[in-house]
C-alpha cells in the first residue's frame, strides 16, 4: 500500500512446526535448549512502539518467512 513499507525476511531452513509457530511471540517461549525466548517477543514489542507489526509463516522442511509491516 502507498506510504507503507513491508519487509519480508525468508529462509530455506527446516521451518517451524505449526504448534510452535503459534507460540513464538510469547515471552520466554523457546524450542532451543540454550535459548532465552526473548528475541521475537522483544522484536514484536519494539515494532509495536513504532506502529509496526511482525508476523510469521512457515512450512516445515521448506522454510520460514517473517513479515514486518511499517505504517
Amino acid at each position: 500500500p502507498e506510504g507503507k513499507a513491508i519487509i519480508n525476511v525468508e529462509d530455506n531452513g527446516v521451518g517451524i512446526v505449526e504448534e510452535a509457530l503459534e507460540k513464538i511471540f510469547i515471552p520466554f517461549y523457546t524450542t532451543n535448549k540454550q535459548g532465552s525466548g526473548i528475541g521475537l517477543s522483544l522484536s514484536r514489542q519494539i515494532l509495536r512502539l513504532h506502529n509496526a507489526t511482525i508476523g510469521a509463516k512457515s512450512v516445515p522442511d521448506r522454510g520460514t518467512t517473517f513479515t514486518l509491516r511499517f505504517s
